[in-house]
């Protein structure tokens, strides 16, 4: 369950993005975070009541964030 949105998820890792998967323990089913932390597609593993803040946290130290 899962593999082929784990193998994407690697895919954009070793393209050069930032991957998150989120944490077992906030998963009603862990499939997908699981096989992707198994290939090294996650970067990082975050709950997911943090994901979107993560995510702007990291666009800002990129220099990613725009001003709309």
């Amino acid at each position: 369950m899962g593999k082929d949105g784990a193998a994407g998820l690697l895919k954009m890792r070793q393209a050069g993005s930032h991957t998150v998967a989120q944490d077992e323990a906030s998963c009603v089913v862990f499939g997908m975070p699981k096989e992707a932390i198994a290939l090294g597609g996650a970067e990082e593993i975050v709950s997911l009541p943090d994901i979107a803040s993560h995510l702007v946290q990291q666009m800002h130290v990129s220099g990613r964030a725009q001003r709309v």
